[in-house]
């Protein structure tokens, strides 16, 4: 597909007064593709002791799962792209391939962008450099732009897989691949791992207004409260006479500081090398 495109509208209804959304007029009208989904059951931001744990989050329309392959795991056997689809539970958009082979198989895949269509995409240890095409990392030339990036050899990729996101491979380091993420960080990823060439699908998602509230409630998002309105008891930012600031400290819900403070592992860090912060 090519680059999607934003559509405008008329203030003919309070709601559509600066609504700007993506144009899906590209993407398959029909259903999904029923033996790739499954039921999910929402939880509202609650864990399994029924608290939440992730505020603002509830109702919204009810969806299907679509179980997306990011393994890519059947090599050396082409798929042609059967469809390009709306993916509800992702900001990416997603591709239906079927496998030319005696099992004609279908699976979903995340959609890079520019593919189409008839499209045949392949997965091996090396590939053309096509978008769609999956690779270990190893074999991917440097410079080349990627997405769905493993981490875990064989567990699938998780790295950059949202609207817009890619990475570059910038090197090797014996048997790592030196990479570049969209936040701005370097980091080292095994070279048998496996990544995908391309762009992710959809880069304008970030470009929306969705021009009423309602539309965030359709996906499941509640009003978000700022920590200083509330009371103490709900917020470190809470309470205080009059209108406050929230402290020399912002902190989040659960007392995490909110700026500057690094979160990740010290087991992990030794495979960053330059941080997304780094100047």
């Amino acid at each position: 597909m090519g680059l999607p495109m934003l559509k405008q509208y008329k203030p003919k209804t309070p709601g559509t007064r600066g609504l700007v959304l993506v144009d899906k007029s590209e993407l398959y009208k029909g259903s999904s593709y029923k033996p790739l989904t499954k039921k999910i059951s929402k939880s509202s931001g609650r864990n399994n002791t029924g608290r939440v744990t992730v505020r603002g989050q509830g109702g919204g329309a009810t969806k299907l799962y679509r179980l997306v392959d990011f393994k890519r795991n059947k090599v050396n056997v082409p798929a042609s792209v059967l469809r390009l689809e709306y993916d509800p539970n992702r900001t990416a958009f997603i591709a239906l391939i079927e496998y030319q082979d005696d099992t004609k198989e279908k699976a979903y895949i995340i959609a890079p962008n520019k593919l189409k269509v008839g499209d045949v995409v392949v997965s091996a240890e090396r590939t053309d450099v096509l978008p769609g095409n999956c690779a270990q990392l190893r074999n991917i030339p440097v410079g080349t732009t990627v997405h769905n990036i493993e981490v875990k050899i064989g567990k699938g990729a998780q790295y950059c897989r949202s609207a817009g996101t890619y990475a570059q491979v910038l090197g090797r380091d014996g048997a790592s691949v030196i990479v570049k993420l969209s936040s701005g960080e370097v980091r080292l990823v095994n070279g048998l791992c496996r990544a995908t060439i391309g762009v992710v699908s959809n880069a304008d998602h970030a470009n929306q207004n969705l021009g009423k509230a309602g539309r965030s409630r359709h996906k499941g998002i509640r009003p978000t409260v700022r920590g200083v309105a509330m009371n103490p008891v709900d917020h470190p930012h809470g309470g205080g006479e009059g209108r406050t600031s929230g402290g020399r400290h912002p902190v989040s819900y659960s007392g995490v500081p909110a700026k500057g403070y690094k979160t990740v592992r010290n087991k992990n860090r030794a495979y960053i090398i330059r941080g997304r912060g780094a100047k």
